[in-house]
């Protein structure tokens, strides 16, 4: 079938792209979001990539727990943007908004070289994704007009080739 369509001048369908899911938390604590120092030198979120089949908001807790020793509780999804890590290797990012559930101090995981608590205006001066700034500035203004996670949130597509 697609060759007829293509010897008719019609362009063969494309399967529709696909990109990894990765869900990252928006996790303030006393006024202060928490940020990990990854291996380019660049301050991002806590979290992880989605596999298929898994819960976001589980996966989400399950990572901040792994990466910093925290429980966290789940919140709303903040943003959702198309990230372009690379030239042809693009992520879909989920932020939700996060509220730390444990008392115990936080730790790093081998994952990251630093660990670091930030008021707003510190993590808007440091170097990282603007999408993440922007997720930041949302949590931190008490802007929950997105919808709860389990309805979906919005969509934009952004790019950030580095």
């Amino acid at each position: 079938m697609a060759k007829v369509a293509e010897r008719a001048g019609i362009p063969a369908r494309q399967p529709p792209p696909r990109f990894p899911v990765s869900v990252k938390g928006v996790v303030v604590r006393d006024d202060r979001v928490l940020l990990l120092r990854n291996e380019r030198d660049e301050w991002e979120l806590p979290g992880g990539r989605l596999e298929p089949g898994e819960d976001p908001a589980g996966r989400l807790a399950r990572e901040i727990e792994e990466e910093t020793g925290w429980q966290a509780e789940i919140g709303p999804i903040l943003d959702v943007w198309q990230h372009r890590i690379a030239e042809g290797a693009d992520a879909l990012i989920v932020t939700y908004g996060v509220t730390v559930t444990t008392g115990q101090p936080r730790v790093l995981s081998d994952e990251h070289g630093e660990i670091g608590l930030f008021t707003a205006p510190e993590a808007a001066a440091l170097r990282m994704p603007e999408n993440y700034k922007r997720s930041i500035a949302t949590w931190f203004a008490g802007k929950r007009e997105r919808p709860p996670a389990e309805t979906g949130g919005l969509s934009r597509v952004d790019d950030q080739t580095s």
